[in-house]
């Protein structure tokens, strides 16, 4: 039975984006199933979800009828299903750092999802703008991101966090959707990493596909009660 990976919109869901990301990067075959965001009660997005996980989230990893949920433990999941895919490094140091940022990711940064949720067809430079200007706790979580990125890279010699595309670089994909939605300001090195990202065959596909969603969704849009075109 192949791998199945529910998942929420591609616009809108990042953590839905991480596993995809990976899978398709590594070339791992799977099916995809994908759930329109509705976090009504009783909606069908909860009465499928709960079907599958008691956590009522996306993504979830089926695994020969077996779910695995929260992308931490689908990233594990994956590597001992698929060690030869490099989707973890090879180096036990780098390997423990790697999961270090993931896990970081993971678990902070909420002031940068909370306030920036990620919206790939969007560009809101005047929303990062007055976002950046009033809360401090955005840009503490920008300046750790861009300082993350640049000493990573230069020990890594790129083009990736830890040289060739991982879990690390899937992790930190939807950051990369945020910073070009939002216009958010990062070095050189971190830009043009968010370049690459964009540029590799993952990446690009999870983005011409939320572009082709054309759903919105108002409540994962809190700074626009209605489109703009």
């Amino acid at each position: 039975m192949p791998l199945q990976l529910v998942i929420g919109n591609k616009n809108y869901s990042s953590w839905s984006m991480r596993p995809w990301v990976a899978m398709v990067q590594a070339g791992i075959p799977f099916e995809e199933h994908k759930l329109r965001l509705d976090l009504s009660p009783d909606s069908a997005f909860r009465q499928a979800v709960a079907r599958l996980s008691p956590a009522g989230r996306v993504p979830v990893l089926v695994v020969d009828g077996h779910a695995v949920w929260d992308t931490l433990a689908i990233a594990e999941t994956l590597h001992e299903l698929f060690p030869d895919r490099g989707l973890w490094p090879a180096d036990s140091r780098q390997r423990a750092r790697a999961r270090s940022l993931c896990a970081e990711m993971h678990a902070g940064f909420s002031a940068l999802r909370s306030h920036c949720p990620m919206n790939i067809e969007a560009a809101l430079p005047e929303v990062g703008q007055r976002v950046l200007a009033e809360q401090a706790t955005v840009r503490a979580d920008l300046a750790r991101i861009d300082a993350m990125w640049q000493e990573q890279l230069a020990a890594s010699g790129g083009p990736f966090l830890f040289g060739p595309f991982s879990h690390a670089d899937a992790f930190y994909a939807p950051v990369a959707m945020r910073i070009r939605s939002y216009g958010l300001p990062v070095g050189d090195a971190a830009q043009a990493y968010v370049g690459r990202l964009c540029h590799t065959e993952a990446v690009s596909r999870w983005m011409a596909d939320a572009l082709a969603e054309a759903d919105f969704l108002d409540f994962d849009e809190p700074y626009r009660g209605a489109r703009d075109d």
